[in-house]
């Protein structure tokens, strides 16, 4: 379900006609987090919006309407997030300083709207319009040139001079939990090509961005209008089947290989819960082009975890990544693309300098040639059907707390 954690119960505290929910400081998500999804349950299969409150999923629309909120009902009781994120930063300002006031008010009345979250099914958050998915993890790259351009320079010309990447398929975005079937197509052979299921088939560690407010055709988005645009994030899983992708994409790039599924966790957290969270870049050198400059610290200082058939493979540190957010969506509309709400790019492989904060198993494994160790004693280079993996998070909250970024999990079934 995504939410997972230690101590996520709710208690009523107070006395008198005051009584209050109250979540313990171990929670994930408490009220500096509060991530939006999409949920329906058994008697009403009706999609509607919820937040991740503790092990809950508060249902909001009725909170609305009953809070004098009657202006934000609509946008709650849509089956996606898409015309909450069209109404733009003042409406996603003043909902998120409701649901403050709400988890903060009387029990009584929050109590009834609180729904377990092993009985509600969540759905995928957004329609997604367009999908990019960037390149924006120096140590990946690098990692990713010396495995398969050993002896020469890793990193293209272009690299530290823009955001690389490719545009995706909207169509196979699935939810966490999600079940992935191994993609076929062609790969190398001895003597050409030959075809079948892929016998490389990767992960990727990334985080996801969530566009709200749109652009005409022609405009472009500074790198300090980042906040005006984007609502929250989300984790993501852009499965890669190596050995497709690697026969296909010369001289253009990924194709096959990637777009047979990507999976996004089913909370959105928004940027306004991520504000203790931003940190400095990483150096760059040589200096960018203006419009690729940076104008205030719009890095994140998110943490990741990879864990294979239930096994930790690695812990990426995001805050490492070249290209921020800020500069992936100012490049990614410097030359006139529209945004539309829903869309979403991503940062590409999130890893770090050390082997063991390798967001991919293609870097884990380095090409197949180190096979990693599980619990069990097997032994992987690449996912095995029956393979299920899940990549978890968390970021810096106030007051030295910690707010969860929910799961992505997908396990592996045989091609077909």
């Amino acid at each position: 379900m995504g939410l997972r954690g230690p101590g996520l119960s709710l208690d009523v505290v107070g006395t008198g006609t005051r009584r209050v929910i109250e979540l313990p400081g171990s929670t994930l998500f408490g009220a500096a987090n509060l991530p939006y999804g999409v949920f329906s349950v058994p008697r009403d299969p009706r999609r509607r919006v919820g937040v991740a409150i503790g092990d809950h999923v508060l249902d909001v629309v009725p909170l609305a309407e009953s809070g004098g909120a009657t202006e934000l009902v609509s946008l709650l009781a849509a089956p996606t997030l898409n015309p909450l994120l069209a109404a733009g930063r003042r409406t996603w300002t003043e909902l998120r300083e409701r649901l403050v006031e709400w988890v903060h008010g009387p029990a009584d009345a929050l109590r009834p709207h609180l729904l377990a979250a092993d009985d509600v099914q969540l759905h995928l958050p957004v329609e997604v319009g367009d999908y990019v998915d960037f390149y924006s993890s120096e140590h990946h790259a690098r990692n990713v040139g010396r495995i398969f351009r050993p002896g020469s320079e890793p990193l293209s010309p272009n690299w530290k001079h823009l955001p690389i990447g490719y545009h995706g398929r909207t169509g196979t975005i699935v939810v966490s939990g999600t079940d992935i079937v191994r993609p076929k197509g062609q790969r190398r052979g001895d003597d050409g090509p030959e075809f079948g299921p892929s016998t490389r088939l990767d992960i990727e560690a990334e985080v996801g961005f969530v566009v709200g407010t749109g652009t005409r055709v022609g405009e472009s988005v500074g790198v300090g209008d980042f906040a005006e645009h984007v609502f929250g994030m989300f984790l993501l899983n852009d499965w890669s089947a190596r050995d497709i992708q690697s026969w296909e994409s010369t001289p253009l790039g990924p194709f096959l290989g990637k777009s047979f599924a990507t999976s996004v966790s089913p909370w959105v957290v928004p940027l306004d819960a991520l504000e203790a969270a931003r940190v400095a870049p990483p150096p760059r050198d040589p200096p960018l082009l203006p419009y690729l400059r940076d104008v205030d610290e719009r890095g994140l200082d998110l943490e990741l975890e990879v864990a294979l058939n239930d096994h930790v493979v690695s812990r990426p540190p995001f805050a490492t990544m070249y290209w921020t957010a800020a500069q992936q969506l100012a490049h990614l509309t410097v030359n006139g693309a529209s945004l539309r709400p829903g869309d979403v790019f991503a940062s590409g492989t999130v890893s770090g300098p050390e082997k063991e904060q390798r967001g991919s198993l293609l870097e884990l494994s380095w090409g197949g040639a180190e096979p990693i160790t599980l619990a069990d004693e097997s032994t992987r280079t690449f996912l095995e059907d029956g393979d299920e993996v899940a990549i978890t998070g968390t970021a810096p909250g106030t007051a030295g707390t910690r707010i969860g970024l929910g799961e992505v999990r997908g396990r592996i079934l045989p091609s077909r």
